[in-house]
């Protein structure tokens, strides 16, 4: 019963978190074509904290947002284009987000704040519309009848997130055996169309209940002045409608202990591809399931990058020894060099000493 209650929970939760990834109909087109984001090699630069000071090295690939079901650019997201950026450490790989956006959160109401989503490509013949672009429906959607069209989605909705903390996968959902994040709603699911997806672990006939959210996240806005730690009770944060940035940091490492096919696996000098996706309550009004902006309307390369210095870089060298090993070599020094110069004196002092045998010293204390 117990286990039922969790699984029961993890689908409401996906239900209000991908209902918004649905398409219809034959897939737009939309100028410009896909685009590139690149993944430099750089070790111990980021930190997931929501903030961007740690990026501002890192160059960014911008994508006007569309709307995904009419990618006509007069309809463009009004706050104008989406930055992406992204680093990798040779074991996870890391994104950040900026969007341009007036403040607007709600507690418990997702739909009235921001939300953001990553998705990845998985089966060979998943496509980027239509999340996978498996014909089946729901009923008759399996991992057997739609192979190939596997696609690796990340949804992060901030309406129960604190900024600045970090949300995604944690020990009580893990522990469970699916993707789930009843903290702070930044679960990982699997899909093969829009009507057929899943938090990973669960599936339509039956669930393994042998998997784990992979994702690490959080949010900011730049609008935000606290930057000692917010807690729960100072919602909303901020003033709402105050002018600024958004910006949403997530990690995940680049290979995964998936068995079932519902994460990407990354692979350095490989591309990958993904697609970004964005919803805002414009006006104040709570976004609606198909209400969102992408990034493209095609998949978009994820290039991670193999470089030189990736290919030389070794761990950077244990300070505490250094420091010890070069004291202990100074002592030795020293030591040697206060040897030569004792010997020296001693050396000296000898050539210049007269020499009084000793039955001369007895010979005159008895005389006295």
């Amino acid at each position: 019963m117990r286990r039922l209650l969790v699984i029961l929970f993890a689908a409401a939760a996906l239900a209000v978190a991908t209902s918004a990834h649905e398409h219809h109909g034959e897939a737009p087109t939309c100028a410009g074509g896909s685009g590139h984001v690149l993944a430099e090699f750089r070790p111990g630069e980021v930190t997931v904290d929501g903030h961007s000071d740690d990026w501002d090295s890192v160059e960014a690939s911008e994508f006007a947002l569309l709307p995904a079901l009419d990618p006509d650019e007069d309809k463009a997201y009004s706050g104008g284009k989406v930055a992406v950026k992204a680093v990798h450490d040779g074991v996870n790989v890391f994104f950040l987000l900026q969007v341009y956006g007036d403040y607007a959160y709600t507690k418990g109401e997702s739909n009235k704040c921001p939300s953001v989503a990553l998705m990845f490509q998985v089966g060979e013949k998943a496509t980027f519309y239509n999340m996978g672009g498996c014909k089946d429906m729901p009923g008759s959607c399996t991992s057997k009848s739609c192979r190939g069209h596997e696609v690796d989605i990340m949804h992060f909705s901030i309406g129960n997130a604190i900024p600045g903390r970090l949300y995604g996968g944690n020990h009580i959902d893990n522990a469970a055996g699916n993707g789930n994040d009843r903290f702070g709603h930044l679960v990982d699911v699997y899909a093969w169309n829009p009507h057929c997806r899943y938090l990973d672990g669960l599936g339509p006939k039956e669930n393994n209940l042998d998997a784990q959210n992979d994702w690490h996240g959080a949010w900011w806005h730049s609008s935000l002045t606290v930057h000692s730690g917010f807690v729960d009770d100072d919602n909303p944060y901020g003033k709402q409608d105050e002018k600024g940035t958004y910006y949403f940091e997530f990690s995940r490492p680049l290979r995964t202990m998936d068995q079932f096919q519902q994460d990407a696996q990354f692979t350095i000098g490989h591309p990958s591809n993904m697609a970004v996706a964005f919803w805002y309550p414009t006006d104040g009004k709570a976004w609606s399931k198909s209400d969102h902006y992408s990034a493209s309307c095609n998949w978009l390369v994820l290039d991670i990058q193999r470089s030189s210095e990736a290919a030389y870089y070794r761990p950077a060298p244990n300070r505490s020894w250094d420091a010890a090993t070069a004291f202990a070599l100074l002592l030795s020094v020293v030591a040697i060099c206060l040897s030569i110069f004792v010997g020296y004196r001693f050396s000296r002092n000898r050539s210049t000493a007269q020499f009084t045998p000793l039955e001369q010293i007895q010979f005159a204390e008895e005389r006295h």
